[in-house]
């Protein structure tokens, strides 16, 4: 049981740190954004190329997953949850070093965005490994409550980026590129993010086992080529599902704070406490959401809650938008976003591993959690196209109901896995 709390603690510290780090240039640099690139861009290119230093994560991810999934299935969980929680601490503290455009010109948004691509690479790794090494720890009748419990940290560590970057503005000045938060403020949350990472590294080096082989599986040389060969279709609904997923995530996480700040003209402040409020609202349901897919299943609670995402979730962010009724309607709808947009999330740790049988199930939890991320990656792609058709604080809700259904057709696609035996491939449904 020691070893069992260890490993699910580890998944839930190391989940954490990695949603810490890829959401901090989203809220940290958004005040700071003058810091990277000239004054002289059109309003734009600024947000394209700020769109960019996140996009570049998410498609680093896919890559790492890839890497670090065939090591994890090949080498061992532990190990390589090592190598990509060093790696991702050590770009995370080179990020805060980084120089702004009046030093080195363009190269300063070049390097950030390089850097960012490295960091998804190392980021994609650890959730690969630290994840299914969890769940291949945890009790059949708790994986639905524990996978829950592990994700619940990725709202969570929204909210905390949220509170210290408001933190910082009420304590440091934000207007003006030699204002202080500007100048060095933001790179106090990078710094905070490596020094997480370094505790997350001594953690798994002194607190966390392998799982059992019966439970991990024996070794293979190729577990990719396993799994495109031998899985495809498994492949390709968590596919469909995942790509939902992230689709309605980046609406909330990425679009949602530009919008609150452009559309309804809350102040920096005033976007960083509702979307406070969104993650904390999205963490709290978490378990609920991972506790509900235990009694259900897997598989109805995805086609019910995709049903729900392109109802209320886009329901709720189109009324926020459209309504002028003050900051504590905002607050209000931001509730409802934060519960129907993201809770995917919440038994998805334990649905994918449920859903590839041992010998790939880093790989194919990696690369089925990550390879869809690259659709949804270029949204502000998607989005002004649709300004052609409709006003451009609208557009995202379009996007909101297109992730719910395609969450609800993964869903659908797939079949149940909340009683497979982790130590038995012929109970996988990826086998069938």
């Amino acid at each position: 049981m020691t070893k069992v709390r260890a490993a699910v603690r580890g998944g839930a510290l190391a989940y954490f740190v990695d949603q810490f780090d890829i959401y901090l240039p989203i809220v940290v640099l958004a005040p700071a954004t003058i810091y990277f690139q000239s004054a002289s861009l059109s309003a734009g290119t600024t947000a394209l190329l700020s769109s960019l230093v996140f996009a570049s994560t998410l498609v680093g991810r896919p890559l790492g997953a890839l890497v670090f999934g065939h090591f994890a299935d090949t080498v061992g969980r532990k190990v390589t949850t090592l190598v990509a929680v060093g790696g991702f601490g050590v770009t995370t503290l080179l990020i805060a070093c980084l120089p702004g455009h009046e030093t080195i010109g363009a190269w300063s948004i070049g390097l950030l965005i390089f850097l960012r691509f490295i960091d998804g690479i190392f980021l994609g790794g650890e959730y690969t490994t630290a994840v299914p090494l969890a769940m291949e720890w945890s009790p059949r009748h708790k994986r639905g409550l524990y996978a829950s419990l592990i994700t619940s940290t990725s709202p969570w560590a929204y909210a905390v980026i949220a509170a210290i970057t408001l933190l910082l503005l009420q304590s440091l000045p934000s207007a003006g590129l030699h204002s202080s938060y500007v100048q060095w403020g933001w790179r106090i949350p990078f710094v905070i993010g490596a020094l997480l990472a370094a505790v997350l590294f001594r953690y798994y080096l002194k607190q966390v086992h392998e799982p059992p082989t019966e439970r991990s599986g024996e070794r293979h040389g190729m577990p990719f080529v396993r799994l495109v060969r031998r899985y495809p279709r498994a492949l390709a609904q968590v596919f469909i599902l995942m790509t939902g997923t992230w689709l309605a995530t980046n609406m909330e996480a990425a679009v949602t704070p530009a919008q609150l700040k452009s559309h309804l003209d809350l102040s920096s402040k005033e976007v960083t406490v509702t979307m406070l409020v969104i993650n904390a609202s999205a963490a709290v349901a978490y378990p609920f959401l991972g506790i509900l897919s235990q009694r259900i299943g897997r598989r109805r609670f995805y086609i019910g809650y995709g049903l729900t995402v392109l109802t209320i979730g886009a329901g709720a962010y189109t009324l926020m938008m459209a309504m002028d009724s003050g900051f504590g309607a905002v607050l209000g709808w931001a509730v409802l976003i934060g519960v129907f947009t993201v809770g995917t999330f919440g038994p998805i740790a334990a649905y994918l591993t449920e859903r590839f049988p041992a010998t790939i199930r880093s790989t194919g939890y990696g690369v089925g959690y990550s390879l869809a991320i690259v659709i949804p990656a270029f949204y502000q792609f998607y989005l002004r196209q649709l300004d052609d058709f409709m006003p451009g604080h609208l557009a995202p809700a379009v996007l909101i109901v297109l992730a719910g259904a395609l969450i609800s057709l993964g869903g659908f696609l797939g079949p149940e896995t909340k009683d497979v035996d982790m130590t038995d491939d012929s109970t996988i449904p990826a086998l069938r």
